[in-house]
């Protein structure tokens, strides 16, 4: 640690008396080294932080480790260069933004730290957790620099098993931790934290482990595994996702008793040639990446396919059962979400699937209503259809229900995923009785960029988009686009002033458990009932009534 402050020091003389040197210097080998629990690593200069990049964790999950828990990583002979990021886990390319990848090897994270860290400074440790529906994403997307700098924390993101590979329970499997392989990745990641981070002047005794979308509900996955995760974190911040969504079981992801309606890894082994092998895992351990991430596409359906399953080892009880327990991780809880969440996703079936692109009532009824609501919407002669009305009146159709009124209705509250604004109450108010404090949030910057952010370049639905699902992201990791290039465009003034602020209330969380800056307006503890919800929009920052805005009491009267 020494070495590394008397180090950074060097750096920052360079900075402010040679700034093209130092650029220059940043793309070379040349750079801070640290001494972790498996090598010294030399990390670079960046953006004013100190990045140490692609770090092994653990063992390339490859062969018999292929749905296993993670391994030990091997230790490594002199100076190992942690300069750039690690490869992707596998995934295939989605929305046509995130790059295809077949690698396995690459349970790797990255440290960040403040360039110009003092001598015998101990610093708040925030842990990232990418989201991509459990599918995809990667921490190679994510620049952390701003958040170290300007957040003054050392942050981590890391790198864990996805799709098929992560999140796939399998017939034969321990029952420990079967289907839940990723989130076994994230807290072998923890724990790598826990004895290693004070070697980059970080506290291990002040660790917030934070994520958004799949990011957030592998942080609910933690909360509600109080016994396994103790010691690894101390606060926790849940971005656009709802820790009571109903999560499938492992006894029913692994049942395969009915033949007309087989489990995924049932019709993945069958696609892959291993359907009737002697030995199913051992033969999908000898597949080919490339012909299980196929199989995967095949089977993928509707918004979440793979996803953690609960009641096993890994996560032992749903949210709602944990709530009602109380077996819980009690710590300072942060969590909310965007406005218009779902606007995104409405926009991917108009670009993808343009055969439901339509938002008049019969296709309301037919698709939107029965696809998020539940199978019940389209029969007529159902009682329940009765409420599809009422959903229809209070959306106003007779005036047109286009992509921008179809999201904003999902946004509020809809069944079949966990983002949507009232559940995000509903999980406050399951949870308030629990912890020591909660602080709720909603992003509502309808100048957030989106297009060549969540939908590609070139690519427009031709509504109106508004705070859509992941927009928000921008302000704390800059010019994120979801691929490796790291090129959208720098926020609008406006946005990034709003994006200064947002970063001061996370820092101040993770340094104390309070979002508490100086000098910015004060953001209330969560109240039962979601009225004191602190809205994030530029030149409207403060709590608000975010029930009210959700028409929460209309869908909990529909969905109690």
């Amino acid at each position: 640690m020494r070495r590394l402050r008397s180090l950074a020091r060097l750096w920052m003389l360079l900075a402010h008396s040679a700034p093209l040197v130092l650029a220059a210097a940043g793309a070379t080998a040349a750079g801070i080294e640290v001494r972790t629990d498996l090598g010294d690593i030399r990390g670079v200069v960046r953006n004013g932080a100190l990045e140490f990049r692609g770090i092994p964790y653990a063992a390339a999950p490859v062969g018999k480790l292929r749905w296993a828990l993670p391994q030990p990583a091997t230790a490594w002979p002199g100076v190992r260069d942690a300069g750039n990021f690690g490869k992707a886990c596998a995934q295939t390319r989605r929305y046509e933004l995130t790059e295809a990848s077949t690698h396995e090897d690459c349970l790797t994270l990255n440290v960040s730290v403040p360039a110009d860290i003092a001598s015998g400074e101990k610093l708040p440790v925030l842990f990232w957790i990418y989201g991509g529906a459990f599918v995809g994403g990667s921490s190679g997307l994510y620049r952390l620099d701003r958040l170290a700098s300007r957040g003054r924390m050392v942050v981590v993101s890391v790198n864990y098993r996805i799709g098929v590979l992560g999140f796939m329970a399998i017939k034969g499997v321990d029952r420990d931790f079967n289907g839940d392989f990723g989130l076994e990745d994230q807290r072998y990641a923890l724990r790598w934290v826990q004895r290693n981070i004070a070697a980059f002047g970080g506290d291990r005794d002040n660790v917030t482990v934070a994520g958004e979308s799949a990011g957030a509900g592998s942080v609910c996955m933690h909360l509600l595994s109080p016994r396994r995760v103790d010691g690894l974190f101390h606060k926790a911040i849940v971005q656009s996702g709802g820790c009571l969504q109903e999560m499938p079981t492992l006894a029913k992801a692994i049942d395969d008793s009915d033949k007309d309606n087989p489990p995924l890894w049932k019709k993945v082994a069958a696609e892959v040639g291993c359907g009737d092998a002697a030995d199913v895992l051992a033969c999908l351990r000898g597949t080919a990446v490339d012909k299980l991430l196929a199989a995967q596409d095949k089977f993928s359906v509707g918004v979440m396919t793979l996803s953690p399953v609960v009641e096993n080892g890994t996560v032992p009880a749903a949210g709602a059962a944990a709530a009602r327990s109380g077996e819980l991780m009690r710590l300072p809880l942060m969590m909310g979400g965007t406005r218009d969440e779902l606007r995104l996703y409405v926009a991917y079936y108009k670009l993808f699937s343009p055969f439901v692109a339509d938002y008049s009532e019969a296709r309301l009824r037919s698709f939107w209503l029965p696809g998020f609501y539940g199978k019940d919407a389209p029969d007529p002669a159902d009682a329940a259809q009765t409420r599809y009305d009422a959903i229809v009146r209070q959306y106003d159709a007779a005036k047109g229900l286009d992509g921008a009124r179809v999201g904003s209705m999902l946004s509020d509250y809809q069944s079949a995923v966990g983002i949507n604004n009232c559940l995000y109450l509903k999980t406050a108010d399951a949870f308030l009785s629990w912890m020591p404090a909660i602080y709720q949030l909603e992003f509502a910057d309808a100048n957030a960029p989106v297009l060549g952010v969540g939908i590609a370049r070139g690519m427009d639905p031709k509504f109106a988009l508004g705070a859509v699902h992941s927009s928000e992201l921008n302000y704390f990791f800059p010019n994120l686009s979801n691929t490796a290039a790291i090129d959208a465009p720098d926020l609008a003034p406006a946005s990034q002033a709003m994006a200064d602020q947002m970063v001061a209330y996370w820092a101040a969380f993770a340094a104390t458990g309070a979002p508490a800056p100086a000098g910015l307006p004060a953001w209330p503890r969560y109240v039962k009932g979601g009225t004191k919800v602190m809205l994030f929009e530029p030149g409207n920052v403060g709590p608000y009534d975010a029930a009210t805005r959700h028409r929460c009491a209309f869908w909990g009267r529909l969905y109690p």
